[in-house]
């Protein structure tokens, strides 16, 4: 028995995304209390279990199989392979899921590479409201609000969530296309509201005064 074998069936068995740090605890954890069973990787460190797990993924992409592995945000998982889904689809019946619409998509596009951000950001990027599709993300558990900007009014930060890796197959936020370059690159933002000094507040207020003061008459 090898480690990539105990490995697989680890994976194989799980019903989530398992870390090194989780399939180490379960080689470790195999046979303790019972000295009769020889455990033969439970001395195994994570670098060579995610060495190992890196020949098996290499392994499943050279020999044409159903399946793959997959390194995501939360761990290590065997999925179906995607040219296969329409064969799975049909264990599943049901309503599919609905699509994201281009203006979703473009709101978090925008979202990924400039989080945390404002609504008023967005909105300066793509030149439309986008409450109703703020909300539609949000719903679908992709975005999430993470605080409060330091701008007057304290206006509401997003950011993409969790699912947004594991929904899109990504490790973390680097392996988005090209997202070092996009990250630097210029975007519009919203222009603050300009805020009226005291002085120029007291004479407007004076103003305004005068104007409703009605005329002497004779």
């Amino acid at each position: 028995m090898t480690l990539s074998q105990v490995l697989e069936a680890l994976l194989f068995s799980a019903q989530k995304p398992l870390t090194t740090a989780e399939l180490r605890e379960a080689l470790t954890s195999a046979g303790e209390g019972d000295e009769l069973v020889p455990n033969e990787f439970a001395r195994a460190k994570e670098a060579e279990i995610a060495v190992a797990l890196e020949e098996l993924k290499v392994d499943y992409t050279l020999a044409p199989r159903g399946f793959q592995l997959v390194e995501k945000a939360d761990g290590w998982q065997m999925v179906s392979h995607p040219d296969c889904a329409r064969w799975v689809r049909q264990l599943f019946p049901g309503p599919k899921p609905a699509r994201l619409s281009p203006p979703a998509l473009e709101t978090l596009a925008i979202i990924a590479y400039r989080q945390p951000i404002t609504r008023a950001d967005v909105e300066a990027v793509r030149g439309v409201t986008v409450a109703g599709v703020l909300q539609n993300l949000m719903e679908r558990g992709l975005v999430k609000i993470s605080g409060r900007a330091e701008l007057p009014g304290r206006p509401l930060l997003y950011e993409t969530t969790q699912f947004f890796l594991e929904h899109f197959g990504l490790r973390n936020l680097d392996e988005l296309p090209n997202a070092e370059e996009l990250r630097t690159h210029y975007l519009p933002t919203a222009q603050p509201k300009r805020e009226i000094a005291p002085a120029d507040a007291e004479r407007a207020e004076q103003t305004q005064n005068a104007e409703v003061v009605p005329a002497p008459q004779d």
